[in-house]
């Protein structure tokens, strides 16, 4: 692997190369992107394509990247437009990508902005809260994360975004009705640690929430979008937008194995199953050959 540090104006990109550029075997390369999670989270996924050259980045404000644009949001045009960037400095595209939470948020405004960078998508679980019949409880429950992050630091709001995200079904009253999750019930301690700038926990994401994809210039991008959804996530809030966002391209989301991190090892305590995700995708991307 081979770490290289693309400058632009508003940001320095941090971007990891597994594998030969020029590529090997005529494939292009794979693009792994994630967010608010950066390249360190596809170690264990990019383990399983060792036949092909995996590109991983981190998007700026985060990981290794740093943002000289003196912002602290995370847009998603933004970001598409620093993955285009990336794309364009390792001379590889069109490329095949897998995109992963906020990251399939970017790759579904990248497409359209850039349509000659992507030839396979696979955009798994994007939150798109936009999309739900519920989207007005669901922006009040993700207020609530930012609430309790604000009130009581990143364990009271950890706790918070765990019950919002593994809550099943639509925001109803009895969501609202429950008490406050006690961080304690998640394993997570109770007191102020004194941050407020968790991207995931505070408003400092809520563009990517609340994008409101171009269906229009999707459904005409030359690129073949698969809308991804964990057999494990059910009726939780991204299994959810990812029916719904496939609903939106006239699709039926495809189901993978495990849950909304199910590519992931267990580095992070919240291991899926990498090498039967890995299996899956791999078929995904050999449909188009």
């Amino acid at each position: 692997m081979t770490t290289h540090t693309l400058t632009t104006p508003e940001a320095d990109l941090v971007y990891d190369v597994r594998g030969p550029l020029p590529t090997a075997g005529g494939r292009p390369p794979l693009v792994m992107i994630g967010q608010p999670m950066d390249a360190s989270g596809f170690g264990a996924l990019a383990a399983h394509f060792t036949e092909r050259t995996v590109i991983t980045y981190d998007p700026r404000g985060l990981g290794r990247s740093t943002r000289k644009d003196g912002r602290v949001d995370h847009s998603p045009e933004v970001q598409a437009a620093d993955v285009h960037a990336v794309i364009e400095a390792v001379g590889a595209g069109p490329v095949e990508m897998f995109a992963s939470s906020g990251g399939a948020v970017t790759a579904l405004a990248l497409v359209p902005a850039y349509p000659g960078d992507v030839s396979t998508l696979v955009a798994h679980e994007p939150p798109l809260i936009t999309l739900l019949p519920d989207a007005k409880a669901a922006e009040r429950a993700r207020a609530a994360v930012r609430e309790a992050y604000e009130g009581g630091g990143a364990g009271a709001g950890m706790a918070a975004f765990i019950a919002m995200t593994s809550w099943q079904g639509e925001f109803t009253d009895d969501y609202f009705a429950r008490p406050a999750p006690e961080p304690a019930a998640y394993g997570l301690p109770a007191e102020d640690d004194g941050s407020r700038d968790d991207p995931l926990l505070s408003d400092r994401s809520w563009t990517v929430s609340g994008h409101q994809p171009d269906t229009g210039a999707l459904r005409a991008a030359p690129t073949r979008i698969v809308i991804a959804v964990g057999e494990e996530t059910g009726e939780a809030l991204t299994g959810r937008t990812a029916v719904a966002a496939a609903e939106l391209l006239g699709q039926r989301a495809t189901v993978f194995p495990s849950h909304h991190g199910g590519f992931l090892g267990g580095e992070f305590g919240y291991a899926g199953q990498p090498e039967a995700f890995a299996r899956k995708l791999r078929e995904v991307l050999d449909e188009t050959g």
